[in-house]
């Protein structure tokens, strides 16, 4: 690539400013702990959901030098490149001790670029959107030299605080009223940092962004042929969010070649962190294997976009929901999460599980004012608490709360918001 043109673009780059208002995410205070690592500091997440923003905000009052990969004018740049980057870094950013690079992974190569850097002493971040591609390359060249630092769109709670709601941990009429009104919008909109600043034209954001995962960050990254196919499926599995999904089935319903060839494809939709598939629980490995898993998707105003259903599952979607939370919990907490099922189709949504122990069961159920609902729900939940042993039971809903004999009923609005 011409030096001249690399170097004006890295100095665009550099006058490249900041949104106005940015939150402190609920990650920032551990992850900050790392910044002081000599390991490669690798955030990795989702598109467009603030890992840069976030980068930055880690080198505050920091020197750094500074470059996104995911800049068009850098489309035919080569790793071959990248000495001329460092180069150009010297000359404009002269003294720094630390180098960011935003979207790596568009770069073949890069990590022999980023191992050779780190033996010279650069404190490194990087970003990426695809968790599946930079884990196989840091495997390979940076083994126990990197630290993934995984960020996701806004939690209701930093939307809160992006929207400047304030709340007591005693809640007021008033607070409990004002919570419940923004759930709402939250449910709808969902939690991407540029939906949430531009709400009014939230749809046509979400599609763009939707279709930019599908076709740069895995169809043109996996060579799919049958793109066509591909978009399908991953519209099929965002519409049976929070349902258990069959390899066997996707194959069928979609002529595809294989099973083999279904479970590349939704492996494809979790590596860009678009989906998540939950195993079910089992002591037994072999059965965690083979059973279904079920999946969810990355963030409600997606669902809402993007599935084909006519009118949205607002239970499925509470489900999702809580989904996301705990899978972020697990990423700081170290634990695991999992669905269970007995051999009669008694279900529990999430067993979350930590140090080798059961320490929680959770079921979500929009609205259990039904008597035949609730009891279902119980049944299974308490079931799943005998047999797994167990105590810890709660129950998500849309705003019923109680405590009832073992079982604690809690709003989904208040859960969020512990």
């Amino acid at each position: 690539m011409d030096m001249l043109q690399l170097r004006k673009i890295i100095i665009d780059q550099k006058e490249e400013t900041l949104p106005i208002y940015i939150i402190e995410r609920e990650c920032f205070k551990e992850y900050s702990k790392q910044l002081t690592s000599s390991q490669v500091k690798v955030i990795t997440g989702v598109r467009r959901c603030g890992k840069s923003v976030l980068a930055r905000q880690l080198l505050e009052g920091k020197k750094f030098a500074y470059i996104n990969f995911d800049d068009e004018k850098l489309f035919n740049i080569s790793v071959d490149d990248l000495n001329d980057v460092l180069e150009i870094f010297y000359e404009v950013y002269k003294d720094f001790q630390y180098i960011l690079m935003d979207e790596i992974q568009n770069i073949k190569g890069w990590e022999l670029f980023v191992n050779r850097l780190q033996r010279q002493g650069f404190n490194i971040i990087i970003t990426g959107s695809n968790s599946n591609l930079l884990s196989k390359e840091l495997s390979t060249h940076l083994t126990g030299r990197h630290t993934i630092l995984e960020l996701f769109p806004f939690s209701f709670k930093e939307f809160l605080k992006y929207e400047k709601i304030s709340y007591n941990k005693l809640l007021s009429s008033k607070d409990s009223g004002i919570l419940k009104g923004k759930l709402e919008e939250y449910l709808k909109i969902g939690g991407f940092p540029e939906v949430i600043k531009n709400q009014e034209n939230y749809k046509t954001y979400l599609q763009t962004l939707y279709s930019d995962i599908l076709t740069k960050d895995i169809i043109i990254r996996h060579n799919i042929k049958l793109s066509k196919t591909f978009r399908n499926i991953a519209n099929n599995m965002i519409s049976n969010t929070s349902s258990q999904v069959s390899f066997n089935k996707i194959k069928n319903i979609f002529n595809l070649k294989s099973t083999h060839t279904a479970l590349n494809y939704i492996s494809f939709l979790e590596e860009s962190y678009l989906s998540f598939l939950l195993p079910k629980f089992s002591y037994k490995t072999q059965e965690r294997i083979v059973a279904n898993r079920k999946i969810y998707t990355i963030d409600a105003g997606i669902i809402n976009t993007i599935s084909i259903n006519f009118s949205p599952n607002i239970g499925k979607i509470y489900e999702n929901t809580v989904f996301i939370k705990l899978y972020t919990q697990k990423i700081l907490e170290q634990s695991e999460i999992y669905y269970w099922q007995d051999i009669n189709k008694k279900e529990v949504d999430f067993v979350i599980k930590k140090d080798n122990k059961i320490t929680e069961l959770i079921q979500v159920c929009h609205d259990v004012s039904n008597y035949d609902t609730k009891k279902r729900e119980t049944s299974a939940l308490i079931k799943a608490g005998a047999e797994l042993k167990c105590t810890n039971l709660t129950i998500i809903t849309g705003d019923y709360e109680s405590k009832e004999k073992e079982i604690k009923y809690i709003p989904l609005w208040k859960w969020l918001t512990q």
